[in-house]
């Protein structure tokens, strides 16, 4: 097997020439083709699906199987698990509940979870919690958090020596945290609020957080990184909001379809969905919003990796507080994984383009970056 700087010079290599013209489906499946081709073979990749949309037009390109044992090949409605690019989902119902009065996401978590008042929690607010802005939460929830009772204990405990606004944690508890609040105030928990207030909103109709039995036949395999073993996730505390959902490609496209005003939602879910992308804080890579990571346009894969690298994602980071709105275009992405999948998106809303990546094997996430950005230069080249 290649390594990722082998991918690299491979990628650079294969470069498709540009295109003159409209992008037609036959370019799109050509450039998507050479530029994931090499991705595909180097990391043993089973089953990939592409979902791109630009200009008001939607593009798919899969490959290869959803299921190995069985040579089911993808297709765009094959379910694969998003890992983190659920919390995209949990952060747009949070803006949802506020657009509706049911919460505000500027007040502290000690005012929606009872018995956590004079600890840390007095001086984290919602929106910090989608964006990791939380003082040194830990990446997964603490083996004794077995239920509610648990969890509220560990948080009136916690402490940081730190002002939380000043660090960046990237957490499952975190995000969790927000979900399992916006669910209940709803009225309910965090999956069911999910189904019930926003994917019908956003036309998902094949998007779940538990696959009901009629569409299991369409849910891929995973595939682990080391000997190949078909997996799937299990979820435990707060793993729904951090990263169950399962998803196909042409629901997550229609998903970024939504965000770029190109397909049709009601003014507060545009609205909720306008309010993930706003940056309150800057990484030394990217500015910070509800989940999203967000780069000046052009970008480089070279930032991006250092963006998506290893350590952004397991080691406190510094943050500063944005005091004025982002200008100018704008580069969105976000990764996500299971032990068995990986998934990328990303958005250029200034070119009208977004694009999905979802794969049943966990690869590097800078290859996956680097990947798309060619595929949307490509893309942009064409014309």
């Amino acid at each position: 097997m290649r390594t990722a700087r082998g991918f690299t010079l491979a990628l650079t290599l294969c470069a498709t020439p540009a295109l003159s013209g409209p992008l037609t489906d036959a370019a799109f499946q050509q450039i998507s083709e050479t530029v994931f081709g090499p991705v595909i073979e180097t990391f043993d990749i089973p089953g990939i699906a592409i979902g791109v949309t630009y200009r008001g037009e939607a593009y798919t390109y899969t490959y290869g199987f959803a299921v190995r044992a069985t040579a089911q090949p993808v297709t765009s409605d094959i379910l694969f698990e998003l890992g983190s690019v659920s919390k995209l989902f949990n952060v747009a119902l949070a803006g949802l509940a506020e657009e509706r009065g049911l919460l505000s996401l500027e007040r502290p978590v000690s005012e929606w979870i009872p018995g956590v008042e004079g600890s840390a929690f007095d001086m984290i607010t919602l929106y910090d919690l989608a964006a990791h802005a939380n003082g040194g939460l830990p990446l997964q929830v603490p083996s004794q958090i077995r239920n509610d009772a648990d969890l509220t204990q560990w948080m009136a405990n916690w402490t940081t020596d730190e002002d939380p606004r000043h660090i960046r944690s990237y957490s499952n508890l975190s995000i969790g945290l927000l979900g399992k609040i916006a669910g209940e105030a709803f009225g309910s928990d965090y999956e069911t609020a999910l189904k019930k207030e926003l994917l019908p909103e956003l036309g998902l109709e094949n998007t779940y957080v538990t696959v009901p039995e009629a569409a299991m036949g369409h849910y891929a395999f995973g595939y682990d990184r080391f000997g190949g073993r078909p997996i799937r996730v299990t979820l435990g505390m707060l793993d729904a909001e951090a990263y169950g959902i399962k998803s196909s490609v042409a629901d997550m496209t229609r998903f970024l379809e939504a965000h770029l005003g190109m397909y049709a939602t009601t003014a507060e879910v545009a609205a909720a969905l306008s309010r993930t992308r706003e940056a309150r804080y800057d990484t030394v890579h990217y500015a910070q919003a509800m989940v999203w990571e967000e780069y000046a346009w052009p970008v480089t894969a070279e930032e991006l990796a250092r963006g998506n690298s290893r350590e952004m994602a397991l080691a406190p980071q510094p943050i500063t507080k944005r005091n004025v709105s982002l200008e100018g275009s704008m580069f969105f992405n976000k990764t996500g994984a299971t032990n068995g999948f990986g998934a990328y998106v990303a958005m250029v809303p200034e070119e009208e383009i977004g694009v999905v990546v979802l794969a049943n094997r966990n690869y590097p996430n800078p290859v996956r970056a680097e990947a798309t950005l060619a595929l949307i230069t490509e893309i942009l080249d064409a014309e």
